[in-house]
Order: C-alpha cells, then structure tokens, then sequence
C-alpha cells in the first residue's frame, strides 16, 4: 500500500504552481498527509532585467515577499483538514527542491510544469525535469492546462 504522509508542492507564485497545489491538497486529504509549500529565492541576478530602472530589492525584501505570498497562497477554507507547513530557501530551484525533500522525508513531491517550447527548454533546462530526474522521492508532474483530474 502507498503511504504519503508528507507532500512537497514547490512554489514560484505561478498558475502551474496553483494547479499542483490543488493535487498536493487533494492527494493530501486522502492520505492525511502534511503539505510542504516551499518557494527558493533564486540570486537577484536572475531578476536584473526586470529591474533596469528600479533597484533590485534586498535580500530581505525577497525572503519576507516570499514568507507573505507562501502564507497566503492556500486560503484558510481550502486548506481546511490539512496541515500546512511553508519554507523558503535560497539558491537554485532545482537543487533546492531536492535538497528540501531528502532533508524534510518527502513521500512525493508534486511540481508544476511551465511546457516551455524546445528553443527555450534548450536554453533554460526545466526544473520540474531536473527535480524529477534526481529527487529520491516520486515526483508527480502537473501541467497547468489540459487534461484534469482534479476539480478546483
């Protein structure tokens, strides 16, 4: 029998990472399981272009965004049965993901996938395809459109 008593579901704020939050919820109440919502804080200078005019906000500033989002992101009512633990961390999201899922005895880990087209999946890499190819845990993958078995 599968036991899952503890789920990750990373979190960059984005609609693929709501869409695997409704699975971590929903396999969740199933097992009576803990979710984890952790966001990695990635170096500011992946965010230099966005602030050409504007200065890049502090270290600070990005862990307490984080921390108010993260709080946020699963409203009391919805959450309702499951317990919630959230966490951000610094660095590179993919290793950060893995890292927080052996230190923490992740069961699975559920993941957003953005399905990026192949000139940028070249460039880029995918984190979700990263994640799924050195996590120890079993890594469910969730696209935030097409097919669905979850209803919001």
């Amino acid at each position: 029998m599968i036991r899952l008593k503890q789920i990750l579901v990373p979190i960059d704020f984005s609609p693929q990472s709501e869409r695997a939050s409704d699975y971590g919820l929903t396999l969740a109440r199933k097992f009576g399981a803990t979710v984890h919502l952790l966001h990695v804080i990635e170096d500011p200078v992946v965010y230099l272009p966005m602030y050409e005019s504007y200065p890049v906000p502090s270290r600070q500033q990005f862990e307490t965004y984080a921390q108010e989002r993260l709080d946020n992101w699963i409203p009391e009512a919805v959450a309702e049965g499951v317990k919630i633990e959230t966490a951000w961390r610094h660095g590179r999201p993919d290793v950060e993901i893995v890292d927080y899922a052996s230190d923490s005895a992740i069961d699975l880990i559920v993941i957003g996938t953005h399905g990026r087209g192949m000139a940028a999946h070249l460039l880029l890499g995918s984190v979700a395809e990263k994640v799924v190819r050195k996590a120890a845990s079993p890594v469910l993958t969730v696209h935030a459109t097409g097919h669905q078995f979850v209803q919001s």
